[in-house]
């Protein structure tokens, strides 16, 4: 049997959905182009609107100051290491909202409150370094397959 390559069609990835809502590649190549472009302006209010935050709050959480902020929404968009922090918070957004089966309230509660699994410190307030998102990640990683130590 030949598979005609004009045919072939990449298995859709899950939760594309949540991806394209944001505005933001999952994965591969055109994420790490996006990024390295810097996000456009549109994504923030993208994220702002799915986690259903203030965007001040969010900002606060991303570690940019309001001056920034303000100057990233007249620009149109955010540089390089603002964007990959966007991304990051996308990413455990993303693991928490499936982790609550598509219950995104209960995703938002859960990383707006402190987790003994993170040292009784706020999953939000751990976004601000590549490691502290990892450690976010694992610990989502392993209440997913219901091992909590």
């Amino acid at each position: 049997m030949t598979v005609d390559p004009g045919e072939y069609r990449a298995p859709r990835e899950a939760g594309s959905g949540f991806w394209k809502t944001v505005g933001i590649p999952a994965r591969g190549a055109r994420l790490h182009e996006a990024l390295r472009e810097g996000v456009s302006y549109v994504v923030y209010k993208q994220l702002v609107s799915v986690a259903g935050l203030e965007h001040q709050e969010l900002a606060r959480y991303l570690v940019i100051p309001p001056a920034t902020l303000r100057r990233r929404a007249k620009a149109g968009k955010f540089k390089v290491e603002e964007s990959d922090r966007l991304y990051r918070f996308a990413e455990v957004l993303k693991a928490a909202i499936d982790l609550f089966e598509g219950d995104r309230e209960r995703a938002v509660h859960w990383l707006s409150n402190p987790v003994r699994g993170l040292g009784d410190r706020r999953p939000v307030d751990m976004l601000a370094t590549s490691a502290e998102v990892e450690a976010v990640l694992d610990l989502i990683g392993r209440l997913e397959h219901g091992a909590f130590a």
